[in-house]
């Protein structure tokens, strides 16, 4: 951390610092400290810079600064064709890149006017609850290491190398996909990918009760995350929270249920809140929606048809390259979308998914071009870190951590 003058600072963030305060400057300078925190990796859980008013170490104001990372996405999707931007979805949330794809696909497609084949919705399912499990394992386990238990990150990090070694069969990537493709998934599930998604759900909940005996009855972990960094219902709601960080503020909001997409309203499962809005709720509303996603990938893996996985649809959809290698009409479909695009009619669409960390939204603008005129992408960790100077006020430095573990940001999508 580093003590900041008034020269350091920039006008407009300092007046932020001073907010909903009778304090001036002069005296916050002379009586106070302002510190940078961040951006540093692991302690901010990215490249997040939080400016931090300090009275002792009880924090008075905070001002979130997002930007560090300048990666521009949402204007590299404009320059460049709709299947083009596939992989750099797995780049947002890089936690749940599986989860991301199937999102921007689903955009596209509804942009399109298309529709994936039933087989292609349920593996989006499957891969996605999975997605959902290995991004709330990290979540799990960074929230235990900020407050000090190590071992329960070795654990949670185990159990999602399972998941990573299920990816590997799949699609032949551990970390970035790029699996799902606009009109369905890129291949078939393999038999042998199938068995060990199997495997993974019979195995996964004595694991996940075993990690919990281990922190839920932890004096230390309980006492860090009680009672600290508290947001009601109605501020959860104005801020625009969502995913687990609202619905542990007790708002029943899922987007599975609320806007149901893929197979959902087909589905089984609970939507998890807890009415505390605290950050152990936040990590409680976490854990025991793993088990819910292990519900819905064993209905999935029940309801799944036989059939095929990618839409044969020529001009939208990509051919398989089987075809591609064999059919000459497929060579020209194939040539024309890579080197054209799709080009679907002029209008605009928003679409969003429940992410592991909340609503994941793209709205796409077309101009009947090959690419988007228009790209925003809606990132929930962007969303959900504008409530951190209301969770931090009043807490110690050392909150300030936990506070943000239990909100589990992703940089690389909060700064687009």
């Amino acid at each position: 951390m580093e003590k900041l003058t008034k020269d350091d600072v920039h006008p407009k963030i300092l007046e932020a610092l001073l907010a909903d305060s009778n304090i001036t400057l002069e005296d916050a300078l002379e009586n106070e400290m302002i510190l940078n925190m961040g951006p540093q990796h692991p302690a901010t859980h990215g490249v997040l810079r939080l400016l931090l008013r300090l009275d002792g170490e009880t924090v008075m104001g905070c001002v979130p600064e997002l930007g560090y990372l300048h990666r521009g996405y949402e204007k590299l999707a404009e320059n460049m064709n709709y299947y083009e931007f596939i992989p750099h979805t797995d780049r947002l949330d890089y936690l749940s890149p599986m989860s991301n794809n199937v999102a921007y696909a689903l955009a596209v497609e509804k942009l399109v006017g298309i529709e994936a084949p039933p087989r292609a919705q349920y593996i989006r399912m499957i891969i996605s609850e999975l997605a959902r499990v290995a991004s709330h394992l990290v979540a799990i386990g960074s929230l235990a290491m900020d407050v000090g238990a190590l071992t329960v990150f070795l654990w949670t990090l185990r159990e999602r190398e399972k998941i990573l070694d299920i990816w590997d069969i799949l699609c032949g990537a551990r970390f970035t996909n790029s699996y799902t493709r606009i009109g369905g998934v890129a291949n078939d599930a393999q038999p042998e990918a199938l068995a060990k998604v199997k495997w993974f759900i019979d195995q996964y909940l004595p694991n996940l009760d075993e990690c919990e005996r281990l922190i839920n009855t932890n004096r230390i972990f309980i006492e860090r995350l009680d009672g600290v960094g508290v947001i009601s219902a109605d501020d959860a709601i104005d801020i625009g929270l969502t995913g687990p960080s609202l619905r542990g503020s007790g708002v029943e909001f899922d987007l599975r249920r609320a806007q149901p997409y893929l197979f959902y309203n087909e589905i089984d499962f609970k939507v998890v809140t807890y009415p505390d809005g605290d950050s152990l709720a936040r990590y409680f509303v976490r854990a025991d929606e793993t088990r819910e996603s292990i519900k819905i990938i064993r209905q999935a893996l029940e309801k799944m048809p036989q059939g095929e996985t990618l839409l044969n649809q020529p001009k939208k959809v990509l051919p398989k390259k089987t075809e591609i290698y064999s059919r000459m009409e497929e060579l020209i479909h194939d040539f024309m979308i890579v080197n054209f695009g799709i080009n679907p009619e002029p209008g605009e669409i928003y679409h969003a998914v429940e992410s592991s960390k909340g609503e994941l939204g793209f709205y796409l603008v077309s101009k009947g071009d090959g690419k988007p005129w228009k790209c925003k992408i809606r990132s929930p960790s962007f969303v959900n870190l504008q409530s951190v100077p209301q969770l931090v006020k009043g807490h110690m430095v050392s909150d300030v951590v936990a506070i943000l573990g239990s909100l589990d940001p992703v940089m690389g999508e909060a700064d687009k």
